[in-house]
């Protein structure tokens, strides 16, 4: 077994960080699809939810079942892609394993949020900021770090609101985090 004793020079380290940085903003980008998707599906579940609160429908809730086809959607789309992906940098594995961990965040706060009546809507935001400002910084798109700080910032004012106000600072909080930062991301890589 051979092996390399060449070091690397500082500018070939910072010339492979920055391959690195770039592949990852590609695949982040690439990924714009999914900010849309879920934006305008959790905007949507958020308006329809404050609209049958003020209805006095007795299932309100019922609106977030909109969420079940992208969810599957993104779980096909995500098992089909990572079998044909060319390359995945460290940095790209850290980004998948965020939102796989985020993902799971969310999935066990709404099994277990009877635990704290269904008012999820302040949690969610908060962590929400966690993977779009990260996401963000990897790629190094600033609306997507702005779009965590969103996050962040309408969780606080959730926290702070009637519970059915809450679903109108939600969709203001997905608007800012990921629909316009989206569209963004979108127009970057057109």
């Amino acid at each position: 077994m051979e092996t390399n004793s060449e070091k690397l020079s500082a500018q070939q380290s910072l010339d492979i960080i920055a391959d690195m940085i770039d592949q990852a903003k590609g695949s982040v980008q690439q990924n714009s699809f999914y900010f849309l998707l879920w934006g305008w599906t959790i905007l949507i579940a958020n308006l329809g939810m404050f609209s049958l609160i003020k209805l006095h429908y007795e299932y309100p809730y019922a609106i977030w079942l909109i969420t079940i086809p992208p969810w599957l959607y993104s779980l096909y789309q995500g098992y089909n892609r990572d079998g044909s992906a060319k390359s995945v940098t460290h940095l790209g594995k850290i980004t998948v394993w965020l939102w796989l961990s985020f993902g799971i965040v969310i999935f066990t706060l709404v099994v277990f949020g009877y635990q704290i009546n269904f008012h999820l809507n302040p949690v969610i935001l908060v962590v929400s900021a966690m993977p779009t400002l990260l996401s963000g910084i990897v790629i190094k798109f600033k609306p997507l770090i702005v779009g965590g700080i969103v996050f962040w910032v309408m969780g606080i004012i959730c926290f702070m609101v009637p519970t059915d106000i809450q679903y109108l600072v939600g969709a203001l909080a997905i608007l800012g985090g990921y629909i316009i930062p989206g569209y963004m991301l979108k127009t970057k890589q057109a």
